[in-house]
């Protein structure tokens, strides 16, 4: 071992040690014990790493102050808009003295239901904050009353933490209805995702050795299978070994054009040189599944862009020609399984990560053939997305799907975590395995390096969206709307400012340069306090699978790949769909039925991507399906005329059903709206 790689095991195993430090000094969660302690009273006051899931709540969402404070101004019934946060400190008693006195009377009639310690003030403009003395900071928002069986408390230095009698834990973030919410669901529904997670799936494909197979039976001592997501593979029962290739078939490829030259990587990874026009690629020129014709986007042919399972074979069959021998080993606890797998995955080198997987959980040892390993994807997947440790967060309040969190960096270590995860996430796709959730389409199109629009901004914060959209219809000048290119947003309880462009905070948004302001808010929406983590997750992805191997699918196929379909209950859908201006019986209503039973499970899976912005169900069924302002059923709507497409609101679960004439323009216009969603039918 070089002083290199010593280095970075050092590194590691430090990060690992370390990060039961940040649990008791950032607050995440630290479990209290028989005698009760603050976060930094003692060992006994601090969780072992990772942090026990069942003794922790989620921190709040960090909430986004641009679309409260700032675009509030964009609203019409707004008479006058700034992008201030609230005070950074509280005014002076002379200032607070110059209120009116209905102001200081609603005010103090508010102070008596207020929590301990906080005070309602007004500013200079009669705008409405309220200070906490506790922690002598300010916000606009109103402070909620504590959850039953929290208590506010101050350790030895004078800190402010909160204490859960409900399951004896401490944290420094203060808990509010939402975040307990969040964390009661994500653990709730852990055991039926789990038992749903193993029925997900990508294709199902049978084997079976036909008499006239043209390549002749298998050699003596060898068996053709089939692994749980569809993959064939052949067991030689003489050494007790498996493998992709055909034996049949091996050492048997074609030569490669002439020009072409196999190379590897220092890592092991092959890769093909086209000496013709001085280039390289992944992608075997000889491979079988290559079709003649016109070439679409990165080299797909177009007779199959549309067709993911063409290029799903083509992405199994780059992992399968790299994929190294043997295998590599992980040891994991049940209740370490975070900590256990970060420091055995981060040790080893990346490409390390392609050979088969031999999952073991300490104590339950035995042979893993594929079933362990779904399990600790599974398992691992719950734990490093979960809210609480403010790596991810939730997009929205009822929007389940995660994105990377802002606040992350209460971590100090949180980079080594992204790059960790990215590696996992990287895993879970070369090995065709699952994870227990998904990210937002927004964060895929990142991954996918494909250009965000305001658009996209509609699924993760409608509020926001819908204020860009307000400025972007009007005359902001006519309003008297006074905008700036810079804006305030809060992480952490922190009011940070943020210039859009250099002497942002001076340059006033006009109707002139307002759709220069509109794609730079965009862009900062989408990498408010997120490069560095984003840019961590993908180096530790592309450690482990080239991001280049990703440019055949979209952001809906990629979401597919990751979590995995799952066999759509049509009677269930059927029963839990409202319909608008339609009845239920009405000609359009059972073509639409009439077609949902005609599509396989990978068009359905599409169909409700198209309406909802997800490929999952819920756990609980249709009945659970949530929009924006929580339970939305899914919802079809007569609207427009038979020559117009579809049209989706993934916020509300509704789809915008033309009246058409009849059973085939529905199938043709519905079919061409849910491949063709980029850009047009989707709202």
């Amino acid at each position: 071992m070089d002083e290199a790689q010593f280095g970075v095991i050092m590194n590691v195993s430090k990060t690992a040690v370390n990060m039961k430090t940040f649990l008791t000094k950032s607050g995440i969660h630290s479990t209290l014990s028989e005698t009760e302690v603050s976060p930094e009273t003692g060992v006994q006051a601090m969780a072992p790493f990772p942090i026990t899931v069942n003794s922790n709540i989620p921190s709040p969402r960090p909430s986004t102050s641009i679309a409260t404070a700032t675009m509030n101004g964009a609203l019409p019934s707004s008479s006058s808009s700034t992008s201030q946060a609230p005070p950074a400190a509280a005014p002076s008693t002379a200032q607070a003295s110059q209120r009116s006195g209905n102001q200081r009377q609603a005010a103090n009639g508010e102070e008596e239901l207020l929590p301990l310690g906080w005070e309602v003030r007004f500013d200079q403009y009669g705008r409405k904050y309220y200070v906490d003395h506790n922690t002598r900071s300010t916000t606009w928002e109103r402070p909620q009353p504590l959850p039953a069986g929290w208590e506010m408390r101050r350790d030895n230095r004078g800190r402010v933490y909160y204490v859960d009698h409900n399951t004896r834990t401490t944290t420094w973030q203060r808990p509010t209805a939402e975040s307990v919410r969040n964390y009661q669901h994500w653990q709730s529904h852990q055991a039926q995702a789990m038992q749903q997670c193993q029925q997900r799936f990508l294709y199902h494909t049978p084997v079976q050795v036909e008499d006239d197979d043209p390549l002749g039976p298998l050699p003596e001592g060898w068996e053709k299978r089939v692994d749980p997501n569809g993959r064939v593979y052949f067991v030689n029962h003489k050494n007790k070994t498996t493998q992709w290739e055909d034996p049949r078939t091996q050492g048997l490829e074609d030569p490669l054009p002439p020009g072409w030259e196999i190379k590897r990587t220092p890592e092991g990874l092959k890769y093909f040189v086209d000496h013709n026009t001085k280039t390289t690629t992944f992608a075997d020129p000889r491979q079988p599944y290559a079709a003649k014709g016109p070439k679409g986007a990165y080299g797909v042919p177009v007779a199959y862009e549309r067709n993911f399972k063409w290029k799903l074979t083509q992405f199994r069959y780059l992992c399968h020609c790299n994929a190294l021998p043997s295998h590599i080993k992980i040891t994991v606890s049940r209740q370490n399984i975070f900590e256990d797998s970060f420091s055995q995955i981060m040790r080893v080198p990346p490409h390390e990560l392609r050979r088969r997987l031999f999952i073991t959980f300490r104590g339950e040892e035995g042979l893993d053939y594929g079933g362990i390993a779904r399990e600790w994807f599974f398992l691992l997947s719950h734990e490093v997305l979960n809210p609480m440790y403010c790596l991810f967060e939730y997009a929205g309040k009822n929007n389940y799907s995660l994105q990377i969190n802002p606040a992350s960096s209460v971590n100090p270590d949180h980079l080594l975590y992204f790059r960790f995860i990215g590696r996992f996430i990287a895993m879970a796709l070369f090995h065709g395995k699952f994870i227990y959730s998904g990210f937002t389409l927004p964060f895929y199109k990142r991954m996918l390096g494909k250009k965000l629009t305001m658009k996209d901004i509609e699924s993760i914060d409608p509020e926001f969206y819908n204020s860009l959209v307000w400025i972007k219809e009007n005359n902001i000048e006519e309003c008297g709307l006074e905008l700036f290119f810079s804006v305030d947003f809060e992480i952490l309880g922190q009011i940070q400012s943020h210039e859009l462009k250099p002497g942002g905070g001076e340059i006033r948004v006009s109707e002139e340069n307002k759709d220069e302001y509109l794609r730079l808010m965009t862009d900062w929406r989408f990498s408010r306090g997120q490069e560095e983590q984003t840019k961590s997750f993908l180096d530790g992805f592309n450690e482990v699978l080239p991001l280049e191997w990703l440019h055949y699918f979209d952001e809906r196929e990629l979401e597919l790949m990751l979590c995995g379909m799952q066999e759509i209950d049509i009677e269930d859908w059927q029963r839990n769909t409202i319909y608008r201006h339609y009845t239920r019986n009405g000609k359009q209503i059972i073509w639409f039925w009439q077609f949902v039973r005609e599509m396989d499970n990978e068009k359905r899976a599409r169909l409700l991507q198209f309406v909802t912005g997800t490929c999952r169900v819920p756990v609980g069924g249709f009945a659970e399906l949530m929009g924006s302002n929580g339970p939305q059923r899914f919802c079809i709507e007569k609207v427009g005329k038979e020559t117009w497409l579809p049209r989706s609101h993934t916020c509300f679960n509704r789809l915008d059903l033309p009246p058409y004439k009849s059973y085939e323009q529905l199938v043709e216009k519905l079919t061409y709206a849910i491949e063709e969603t980029e850009g047009f039918a989707q709202e």
